[in-house]
């Protein structure tokens, strides 16, 4: 329950600082004497966005800060999914900076405004005229449903398992996108990958083509200089051999008569030596090069082939073409395990679609018991609140295909009168049976669940009189189990109240601002006469004041 709230520098609010009791709590005031101020203070509690504009001085920063008994709640493990630091009594905080800057405090540990909002779910619930006609909607209809009949645990385990079904069917259409797009081109890939195949490149053999390309094309002029050489050197009548020969000879007959005559002719020696030895390897490569236009043309075709395929492909060499030749191979082999990969992507999705549609099942079950006790269970409320006649039916149908929520979409049906039709809700209500109907379902869902606290901001516009009484009596009742708050202009329903506060506006320094007050005692007599004879306090009214305080 909401025990104690503190708001600084809100709107039209300076400063409130103000407690709250168990049971049923009426607010009350003059109309844009700030109730919904007070309720959109509370809202930044419940992870609602902030703004700078609702400053009341501009330079310094709002504070709103609430404290909640919540012993009972089972709240602990949210607590500690989200590294939180548990008691059991549990203070909200809200800052905003005159920067714009927005923080948010669960028990003084700074916390996301999405677990901020999600823990609000867990405590407090402000039912604004904005929800009741929200009861028009089919999901909101559904969210009801699902409170009355306890099914969060089935709602939990078919939530996961519909998170695993939607992420295996992404799976397989990216998988089958993929299928389609890459066999598209596997043809192509393929006659790619055929034409690099049959070439059986060799790593290195371009400069070796390369090289034999420019013997043969200059083979009959390397071997007619190096026959040249030869005759030269050995094959004439003036060749070099024979004339070094005659020059050994020369030398030897004088080498004994003088050193350095010996010396030459050594040198002489070894020089034959070495020109028969080049001249050797001379005739050597003469005999090795063959003038072959026949292997000159499978070279140049060689080197052609190679050298279109590198154009082809963008690359400059062989070990680029081999790699473009390895990276066909790899997608040709990805596309033909696309069949496995896609077959076991079926088979798993197929598993989950048998887990959902069974939890889905037992999740429409859980419903359509909850709407038949919803309609057993509404019936005597709405008579209760002067419509007797009034036909309340709930209407499930399955959706095409699985949902976030079920296979289930619910539709309230309703009727007014006696022999009417039944339509659906949203199309055949007037406003103040729209408030009733909606008063009487959340009286329903309070005895079927832990929310501690809800707030009723002016459920009852549309009613007045003796249904006033009613609204006011169920409220009641409602507060046996969960603290009520019930913001009215209706002097029926503040009678019936545990407490009653009032919010009114007062000038200091210039300014209007925003207070707000508990009533006891005369006080809260003198307000209800004010509301039952318009500010104007009589007599007759205070006594009439004093009888709804005591019926």
């Amino acid at each position: 329950m909401l025990q104690h709230l503190t708001i600084e520098n809100y709107a039209l609010i300076k400063s409130l600082d103000i407690n709250f009791a168990k049971g049923f709590t009426t607010i009350t005031g003059e109309t844009g004497s700030g109730k919904s101020i007070i309720l959109g203070a509370l809202g930044l509690l419940l992870g609602q966005r902030a703004d700078v504009q609702v400053l009341f001085e501009k330079d310094r920063k709002c504070v709103v800060e609430a404290t909640f008994d919540i012993k009972g709640l089972d709240l602990m493990s949210f607590f500690d999914d989200n590294d939180l630091d548990y008691d059991d009594t549990l203070l909200l905080r809200r800052e905003i900076q005159p920067s714009g800057k927005s923080r948010a405090f669960v028990n003084d540990t700074p916390a996301s405004l999405q677990v901020m909002k999600e823990l609000g779910g867990y405590i407090l619930d402000i039912h604004s005229q904005h929800q009741t006609l929200t009861l028009k909607n089919s999901d909101f209809q559904l969210s009801l449903l699902d409170v009355m009949c306890s099914s969060q645990e089935c709602k939990n385990n078919y939530k996961q398992e519909y998170n695993i079904y939607k992420k295996l069917k992404a799976e397989l259409h990216n998988l089958e996108e993929q299928e389609r797009k890459e066999k598209a081109d596997f043809d192509y890939y393929q006659f790619l990958f055929n034409e690099l195949q049959q070439v059986q490149l060799q790593d290195g053999e371009q400069e070796q083509l390369e090289q034999e390309q420019t013997l043969l094309a200059n083979a009959e002029s390397i071997k007619s200089n190096l026959m040249a050489v030869i005759v030269a050197c050995d094959d004439s009548d003036d060749a070099v051999v024979s004339r070094l020969q005659s020059c050994k000879s020369l030398l030897s007959k004088v080498a004994d008569y003088h050193t350095s005559i010996g010396e030459i002719y050594k040198r002489f020696d070894s020089c034959l030596i070495e020109l028969r030895d080049i001249i050797s390897e001379i005739e050597s490569i003469d005999s090795e090069i063959q003038y072959s236009p026949q292997r000159q043309e499978e070279v140049t075709q060689r080197l052609d082939a190679i050298y279109r395929l590198q154009t082809k492909h963008g690359v400059n060499t062989i070990a680029e073409l081999l790699e473009v030749q390895n990276s066909l191979d790899d997608k040709l082999q990805m596309v033909s395990s696309l069949d496995g990969r896609i077959e076991e992507a079926r088979k798993a999705l197929s598993l989950s679609e048998k887990k959902l549609n069974a939890l889905a099942t037992q999740l429409t079950a859980l419903r359509k018991e909850a709407g038949v006790l919803l309609q057993k269970q509404i019936q005597p409320i709405l008579s209760d609140l002067g419509m007797k006649d009034a036909e309340f039916k709930v209407d499930i149908s399955s959706t095409e295909g699985f949902m976030p929520t079920g296979c289930d979409e619910v539709a309230f049906m309703f009727n007014a009168n006696k022999g009417g039709e039944l339509r659906e809700i949203g199309k055949v209500i007037s406003g103040g049976e729209l408030s009733r109907v909606m008063l009487a379902i959340k009286s329903l869902i309070t005895s079927n669940s832990l929310l501690p606290t809800i707030i009723f901001d002016e459920i009852d516009t549309g009613v007045s009189g003796e249904i006033s009484s009613k609204v006011g009596s169920i409220m009641k009742r409602m507060s046996a189990t969960t603290q009520v708050f019930a913001i009215t202009h209706l002097p029926q329903i503040a009678a019936k109240a545990d407490s009653h506060l009032k919010v009114y506006k007062k000038v200091e320094a210039d300014r209007t601002l925003s207070q707000m007050i508990s009533l006891i005692g005369n006080d809260r007599v003198e307000e209800i006469a004010k509301m039952l004879s318009a500010d104007k306090v009589t007599e007759s009214a205070l006594a009439t004041a004093r009888e709804l305080m005591n019926s």
